[in-house]
């Protein structure tokens, strides 16, 4: 009788809705850890980190991380969008060779902390130290040669631009540029776009911003005395 009123095939399709929402929440959950897991333990103690650690130390943190955050949001999600494109091959191919590529970048980080020396972070540290020396020397000549006009645009000017000055400046788009261009090719990058072409889009975009957060925030608040301590090869 419950056939013929046509009540079964309703059950049914609430299970599966319920399944598919299930498996949409455990593939983005899925993504994300495994995201801000990669991005934590890749990104500290690396290149961007000591960008942000060193110029946390000179100029407002503040800015420093606003400028650093925006370039390695948009890195991020940049880099989902790219590993998302290529899962318009068949998904057989791209987990295998997303596999392949896992197992291809474990094996050169373990080859490369094996021919690592203990203090391989105070080497990265000070090319760090020497790039941002080398942008601040740019900083000052250009600031020698537009002085004069902002000296005679006066006072009145100035004040109302401040708020903007705050973070539109040459310290945020120095450590947007500096991030951003480290960045770019990084281990962090490419193991992104291979999770995006595997994992859950958005869990990959969400767990990567989240983890670059963590560890730009440590660099910012932390600075120095983190990055000392950081053994890059452990």
């Amino acid at each position: 009788s419950l056939l013929q009123k046509g009540s079964s095939p309703v059950a049914p399709v609430h299970v599966v809705n319920e399944e598919s929402a299930d498996k949409t929440n455990l593939g983005f959950i899925h993504a994300f850890v495994a995201a801000i897991s990669v991005i934590i333990v890749s990104e500290l103690g690396d290149k961007t980190f000591f960008i942000a650690a060193i110029m946390a130390m000179r100029y407002n943190r503040l800015t420093v991380l606003a400028g650093a955050m925006l370039a390695l949001g948009l890195m991020t999600c940049l880099s989902v969008l790219f590993g998302y494109a290529t899962t318009v091959i068949p998904r057989v191919y791209t987990y295998y060779v997303s596999t392949a590529l896992f197992a291809i970048f474990g094996i050169r980080m373990l080859r490369e902390g094996l021919k690592m020396s203990p203090d391989e972070g105070q080497e990265e540290l000070e090319e760090v130290q020497a790039e941002i020396k080398k942008k601040d020397e740019e900083l000052q000549r250009t600031k020698l040669l537009n002085g004069p006009g902002d000296v005679e645009s006066g006072p009145g000017t100035t004040i109302p631009q401040k708020k903007w000055l705050h973070f539109i400046s040459p310290i945020f788009v120095q450590a947007f540029t500096l991030t951003f261009l480290a960045e770019w090719g990084d281990r962090s990058q490419l193991t992104t776009i291979v999770l995006a072409a595997r994992e859950d889009p958005y869990g990959v975009a969400v767990g990567g911003t989240v983890g670059h957060c963590l560890c730009t925030g440590l660099a910012v608040i932390g600075g120095r005395m983190i990055a000392q301590k950081i053994s890059v090869r452990t």
